[in-house]
């Protein structure tokens, strides 16, 4: 009995999960990663949604190559994605992991607190170098627009501050890892639902009590970014069918996910086209109410989704499946 012999050519990650990905979740991932391929070679646009502490995982190493190679065309996040992507962008090497996070105990977090170390699982957030110092160049920003009486949604005034190249000297990382910069330098349209959570959302809230900040809708949130998601569905989706790519569950993508029902129902607005593809990973459960657990087919229920939309589901770690799904898309 012989045995096909190997070829000595390493296999692209396409190629390997081609190739080992053939059953349960890991075909699941195949299945998925095909779907976006197919739909976005087809002419289509994809939303991208960023749940979780995506950005401190630095998705960015994967994400940022898919805007620039033109295979995501707008994202929803939330708040502490946005901005943690630009802490990391400057204090990376301030950052220190944890391994053992789970056997640390209440006095070993509270010394990371002492030490203005906030942790998320196993890496700590360093206060000083990233939160303060992302702050108090933000906050010129804030007060400048307050002063002009002009209103902008968080993304572009992070934007701005890219943009302004005022913190070019302290990247710590390689630019090409920052999602947001190659979402600010393709113009991405983001929407960051229930920024008042986040951390910078906590600091302007701070600057409006103090007054430095006079106005309070000097960021633009909320009711406005629904609207402003609306015009953008309504001006896309009939010309291209629109995507949906969502990482987690919450806020990031039950906000995004809506607005074709709105439309439909709220507005009367029939000919809008549903969501053309559907993909989640997650690793929730469908118990007790769970939305970010649910199966896609609840989601024709509420209008999101249609009978033939294309549905797929991979329940597992998003680190590890996310950036895999990427490099598959991009054939790495």
């Amino acid at each position: 009995m012989t045995t096909r012999p190997l070829s000595s050519r390493p296999l692209s990650i396409r190629e390997f999960c081609r190739r080992h990905f053939r059953h349960f979740n890991a075909a699941a991932l195949v299945d998925a990663a095909e779907g976006y391929r197919r739909h976005v070679d087809g002419g289509g646009k994809m939303m991208v949604t960023l749940a979780g502490a995506m950005s401190t995982a630095e998705l960015g190493i994967s994400l940022a190559e898919m805007i620039r190679r033109d295979q995501v065309h707008a994202i929803t996040c939330t708040g502490a994605n946005l901005e943690e992507d630009v802490f990391n962008l400057v204090a990376h090497d301030f950052y220190e992991r944890v391994p053992g996070y789970r056997d640390l105990t209440p006095h070993d977090e509270k010394a990371l607190l002492d030490r203005h170390m906030n942790r998320v699982t196993d890496t700590c957030i360093p206060e000083m170098e990233a939160m303060r110092r992302i702050e108090s160049v933000v906050l010129e920003e804030w007060m400048a627009a307050d002063r002009a009486g002009e209103r902008c949604f968080p993304h572009e005034f992070m934007y701005r501050i890219l943009r302004s190249g005022k913190l070019e000297k302290s990247y710590q990382i390689d630019p090409a890892d920052s999602w947001l910069l190659a979402a600010c330098e393709k113009n991405l349209p983001i929407w960051v639902p229930g920024w008042e959570d986040s951390t910078l959302g906590n600091m302007f809230t701070g600057h409006c009590i103090s007054g430095d900040v006079k106005n309070v809708h000097t960021v633009r949130t909320g009711i406005e970014a629904m609207q402003s998601l609306a015009t953008w569905y309504e001006e896309t989706a009939p010309k291209t069918p629109v995507g949906f790519f969502q990482i987690g569950g919450g806020i990031a993508g039950d906000f995004p996910i809506c607005v074709v029902p709105m439309l439909h129902q709220d507005l009367q607005r029939t000919g809008v086209p549903l969501w053309a593809y559907f993909c989640q990973i997650s690793d929730s459960t469908t118990s007790y109410g769970s939305y970010s657990g649910a199966v896609p087919n609840e989601k024709i229920t509420w209008g999101k989704l249609g009978v033939d939309t294309p549905k797929f589901v991979v329940e597992s770690d998003a680190t590890i499946v996310a950036p895999l799904i990427f490099a598959y898309v991009l054939d790495r």
